[in-house]
């Protein structure tokens, strides 16, 4: 095919809008990967090729060559990743998808060929000496450098499952023990360089830099090293299994003192300061999660600033659960630190003060309140109604039982004041001439959000040590939920709440999952029968009982 033939394939592949002619450009492109001529025309298109897709489509034909099942000759494929390297140091302005596909190639062509041997020599394993070449260059070439890097890290660690798994994995492993611990050394040595120099943050090639250098050390730090194949959608957080010998890079202090500098450093498109990027706020969450799980209670509590450490968690929890519109998933992380804190505080031994009594309350305060508040905001708004997502409500509710305890009494007051203040004003705007439905709504979905609380506190009996006068304050609690069915019963059939009713059914859950189950001594539920059977003339455990059962049966 002539050059101008080649330019007319790469418009109707990559620019056209008739599905005919691309289908029929794939069919030429697929003809001409597996014509002898293959290689003679990516060589026409990219020493002659008028547009960058000429260049892509070489790219393209290239990568597809190199891995097909009957691989070429060990010499052809050297000759073609030593052209390439060539390319693109004397062409460092090449559109950046075009140097892309070009470094997947080079990728490809080095994982293939790991075990290669030529003259007793493993010849495709020189690539970093090749690599720090262009890293001696402009800026230009210091990014295809780094992007060299980058892609054959993830190459190195991607399977291809139309190949043996076997084979991948012993690539990977030699990979990991003989390179890469240097281009993650390498990497870091580049981004110290930079952050010594005067950081001009208009320079769009510094930005690029540093982005492609963050990068390659994540695409590091992702590597699969133990071949487990972690699934980062899991909600269990994966560990970094690195090698033994990598110890030594992470406890040294300036290693992470140069991931702080760089996030104080680079310019906000790069490092996302002030946590106002979703991504980035999600991963914070992830990070302090991860502190209880590397850690026990009793070693964070005497480390020197932890006071002001678990201020400022605190206070960036309060500030994250006031804005529950803003990244709601990642609530469950931060509530899960905060679960597991409170958990821990009847196992540590150490005289230092571990705070969670002070803090812990604005938690939950935190928690309650932004829930009612949230609710007027829905209703008149019209916004995405986070008891619509039953999955999440009840999640959240489960690792805030446990923080709920912690200062009980505390948490047992704030319940009842707001519980009697909604429902007096439901019940008022029952009794009203002229009812007003959107401030039904607003007062329902508070009662709502409140007997969920309530079950929630309610359930957390299980996972907290519990006296005698929380259990009357469960009653307390509970008594006033039981009177909230009946005045809802009353409004039946004319009027009902599903997600009152829903939160019903929590409460009842949880409460038969406490006060009710066989396995319970009958002292447990000394201090909170006599509440309820007080106010609503119940006689004893059965009436009680019966009361939540049918309610759940029903």
């Amino acid at each position: 095919m002539s050059l101008a033939e080649l330019e007319v394939l790469c418009k109707h592949l990559y620019e056209g809008t008739d599905l005919a002619q691309r289908i029929q450009a794939e069919k030429v492109l697929l003809e001409l990967i597996n014509s002898p001529e293959c290689l003679s025309q990516c060589q026409l298109l990219l020493e002659q090729g008028t547009t960058s897709y000429a260049q892509l489509l070489a790219a393209t034909c290239l990568s597809k060559l190199v891995c097909k099942t009957t691989p070429l000759p060990v010499q052809q494929r050297m000759d073609i990743r030593n052209y390439i390297l060539n390319y693109v140091a004397s062409r460092p302005k090449l559109a950046l998808f075009v140097i892309q596909a070009l470094v997947q190639v080079i990728a490809k062509i080095t994982k293939l060929g790991w075990f290669d041997v030529q003259k007793d020599q493993l010849i495709f394993r020189d690539i970093i000496a090749d690599v720090k070449k262009f890293l001696q260059g402009t800026v230009d070439h210091c990014i295809i450098g780094v992007m060299i890097l980058s892609e054959l890290t993830q190459e190195m660690n991607f399977v291809d499952y139309s190949r043996p798994s076997s084979k991948h994995r012993k690539i990977a492993i030699s990979f990991r023990d003989t390179t890469l611990k240097e281009i993650l050394m390498l990497a870091c040595s580049l981004l110290k360089e930079m952050l010594a120099k005067p950081l001009n943050l208009q320079d769009q090639l510094q930005q690029n830099l540093a982005m492609h250098l963050l990068k390659l050390v994540l695409n590091c730090l992702n590597y699969d090293f133990i071949g487990s194949s972690a699934d980062e959608s899991a909600d269990d957080l994966c560990t970094v299994q690195i090698p033994t010998n990598w110890r030594s890079i992470f406890l040294e202090p300036e290693t992470l003192d140069l991931f702080f500098d760089l996030y104080h450093s680079l310019p906000s498109m790069l490092s996302q300061l002030g946590l106002s990027d979703p991504g980035n706020y999600h991963e914070f969450c992830r990070f302090l999660a991860r502190l209880k799980t590397n850690y026990q209670l009793g070693e964070l509590v005497v480390v020197k600033d932890y006071p002001e450490v678990i201020r400022l968690i605190a206070s960036f929890t309060i500030t994250s659960l006031q804005h529950w519109e803003f990244a709601p998933n990642s609530v469950h992380y931060l509530l899960t630190l905060w679960q597991r804190m409170v958990a821990s505080v009847p196992f540590v031994k150490s005289s230092e003060p571990h705070l969670l009594d002070t803090y812990a309350p604005e938690i939950t305060t935190a928690y309650i309140t932004s829930r009612l508040e949230s609710v007027p905001m829905v209703i008149r708004d019209g916004l995405d109604d986070p008891l619509d997502d039953t999955a999440t409500v009840f999640q959240q509710l489960e690792q805030l039982c446990t923080v709920s305890r912690c200062e009980y009494e505390k948490t047992c007051a704030l319940l009842i004041q707001l519980f009697d203040q909604n429902a007096q004003n439901y019940q008022k705007l029952l009794q009203s001439s002229s009812r007003n439905p959107v401030a039904i709504s607003i007062q329902e979905g508070c009662l709502a959000w409140l007997v969920y609380l309530v079950g929630t506190v309610v359930g957390g009996r299980l996972t907290y040590t519990s006296t005698d006068e929380h259990d009357a304050m469960d009653g307390e609690l509970s008594c006033r939920v039981f009177q909230l069915i009946s005045l809802m019963d009353a409004q039946l059939p004319c009027s009902s709440n599903e997600k009152v009713e829903l939160a019903v059914l929590w409460f009842l859950d949880q409460f038969r999952k406490t006060y009710v189950g066989d396995q319970l001594q009958r002292t447990s539920k000394v201090g909170v029968f006599p509440k309820c059977s007080h106010s609503l003339s119940f006689c004893g455990d059965a009436c009680a009982f019966y009361r939540a059962n049918g309610k759940c049966s029903s």
